[in-house]
């Protein structure tokens, strides 16, 4: 009887157990600069993709900017709209979405993400920030007054604290990065690169608490400013800090057009529609792959 009893208990708590793995919302944040606020035009996937995003959307959320969070979707840009003729844009975040709904499909999940163009981890990105590097690297006032690994976090804390404040448990999965190619443009700021992005990595799992939280970055390739080598500096930067910790990804591309494996806009410097929906699938799979790691 006795031995009936304790195997009722452990069957009946391996049943809760699961039933709280599966209400518990999976945090995935998402930091950078242009590539990572996105300049994928929604309407240029076709329906039967458009329908598996809207069928990930039941279970994943994004918020924006510090916006509450709403189902996941393209968002609206009016400086978009008047620079390519379409306002309705997404980042790496749509695909990143759909692949990690249909890998777990009894999973919940909440994008929080911060972009901003043109910024630097030297400069606004920077968790040590000071008003000298940030006049010495961004450009403008508006740009020389953000401090966004600050924001960033702030904004990540009070989207945690509503999940708590309505019973809800979440988990941080890991990081998605899509930064760097300011910091290419300036000798002092690609030198520093390397040092910058385990700084950062290290300041977003101290903040959290996860010492091996799980983050993925993609490797820049753009090629503009005065400083030439600097493409080639932060690239091999990126590679060295993932290669010296396990629980860093990365999504490796070619170096110079014709950019046939992340395919960009005419510019050379923005991903278009099919290179935005390859990156989010990319940073899935890696970020998947770290999780198990982490969980080992």
């Amino acid at each position: 009887m006795k031995r009936k009893i304790l195997y009722l208990i452990v069957v009946i708590s391996i049943i809760s157990l699961n039933s709280i793995a599966q209400n518990v919302v999976h945090v995935v944040l998402l930091g950078g600069q242009s590539n990572m606020a996105g300049a994928g035009n929604y309407y240029q996937l076709d329906s039967t993709l458009r329908e598996r995003i809207e069928v990930a959307s039941q279970r994943v959320e994004l918020s924006v900017d510090g916006l509450p969070p709403r189902p996941l979707s393209y968002t609206y840009s009016t400086f978009q709209k008047r620079k390519r003729g379409f306002g309705a844009v997404f980042g790496p975040e749509l695909l990143l979405g759909v692949t990690l709904a249909e890998a777990y499909p009894k999973q919940e999940f909440l994008f929080i993400k911060l972009a901003q163009g043109g910024t630097s981890l030297y400069g606004a990105w920077n968790p040590e920030w000071s008003r000298d590097k940030a006049l010495e690297l961004e450009r403008g006032e508006m740009k020389q007054n953000l401090q966004l690994f600050k924001k960033h976090v702030d904004i990540i804390h009070e989207q945690l604290l509503h999940l708590k404040n309505n019973g809800r448990l979440y988990r941080i999965l890991g990081m998605v990065w899509m930064q760097g190619e300011n910091d290419a443009a300036r000798e002092v700021s690609a030198r520093s690169y390397q040092t910058n992005l385990n700084k950062l990595i290290e300041a977003y799992r101290k903040e959290f608490k996860i010492p091996d939280m799980p983050f993925v970055m993609g490797q820049i390739n753009s090629n503009y400013g005065r400083f030439a080598q600097g493409p080639q500096m932060v690239r091999e930067a990126m590679v060295n800090v993932a290669q010296s910790d396990v629980h860093v990804g990365i999504i490796t591309t070619v170096p110079k057009s014709p950019w046939l494996d992340y395919p960009k806009h005419t510019d050379n410097v923005h991903y278009n529609t099919e290179g935005q929906r390859r990156l989010g699938i990319a940073f899935a799979k890696i970020l998947i792959d770290l999780s198990c790691k982490m969980e080992d």
